[in-house]
């Protein structure tokens, strides 16, 4: 028993230090495009965490089956940036990498020098967001075109553009598009990722917002009323968590041990069987402990 609890305890702790080192590292692109003409010069691709450049991670590609790291162009000195200038063979999968092996989700890119492209975010889009698709020539001009996503038409002529209203995971899928005079263009895989959850804040005092009451409109100080408690952030209630189960165990094995040891004690009724006398009844009834 007191073996199980202590993996009980080793895998519950385990969990929660995994649930707290989860890197909110990304890969973040600009122009946010999976495809390009290789006449539309360069994008950027950089590592980030929290809208800031993240320290010690490295923009790696794959192409062809070859893996490196993707310094092309002005990239930063530690890796973490890099500026691709774009021509036919620059295209393929990119991701933001660490020493110790953590990988964000990688981005393909593809560098198309035929007439016609489709405009379709690289990055995750996240359900409920609207997202636009559209047809580009070489030239820069939006054409109208009809929209395919896995093999079947979208809607039923041909338009400038494919708009998707709060989109779903149902919408995932490969899209491309054609037309009768350009062709098609190269098929990419439009992703929907739910959105992150929210994150509690603590609430704060009247006076840290730059406010305050006049001093006439102020209760006293034995009436006013104490401020609400902060509300728990996600780290510190891991940590409670972390430090509160092994008083529970402890104490659930402690009460299961004093069970069991006062169930042996238990006083059990015996029933006696003796002559009357003097108006004494036969059976008389006495507990023995044992």
């Amino acid at each position: 028993m007191k073996t199980a609890s202590v993996y009980l305890l080793l895998g519950v702790s385990e969990l929660l230090l995994s649930a707290l080192t989860v890197s909110a590292v990304s890969l973040s692109i600009s122009p946010n495009l999976q495809q390009f003409f290789s006449s539309d010069s360069w994008v950027s691709l950089s590592c980030a965490e929290d809208g800031q450049p993240a320290d010690g991670w490295t923009v790696k590609r794959s192409t062809g089956g070859h893996t490196e790291d993707c310094r092309a162009g002005s990239g930063g000195a530690d890796g973490s940036l890099c500026v691709l200038g774009l021509s036919a063979p620059s295209g393929g999968s990119f991701w933001c990498e660490k020493a110790s092996g953590q990988k964000s989700d990688d981005v393909s890119i593809s560098v198309s020098d035929k007439g016609l492209i489709l405009e379709i975010p690289a990055l995750p889009v996240r359900t409920g967001c609207d997202v636009t698709l559209r047809c580009r020539r070489s030239n820069g001009q939006i054409v109208s075109a009809y929209f395919f996503v896995d093999g079947l038409h979208v809607g039923s002529e041909s338009a400038a553009e494919l708009v998707i209203r709060e989109v779903q995971k149902s919408d995932e899928g490969l899209y491309w598009c054609s037309t009768d005079t350009a062709g098609k263009s190269p098929q990419s895989f439009l992703r929907v990722r739910d959105p992150p959850p929210h994150r509690i804040k603590a609430s704060l005092p009247p006076s840290a917002v730059g406010h305050e009451d006049p001093p006439s409109s102020s209760p006293p100080p034995h009436l006013s009323p104490s401020p609400p408690p902060p509300t728990a952030s996600y780290p510190g209630l891991c940590c409670h968590l972390l430090v509160i189960c092994p008083y529970c165990v402890c104490s659930v094995l402690l009460v299961w041990i004093y069970c069991s040891r006062n169930s042996g004690n238990k006083a059990v009724p015996m029933t006696t069987a003796q002559p009357v006398e003097d108006g004494v009844p036969d059976d008389v009834t006495t507990e023995h402990d044992f």
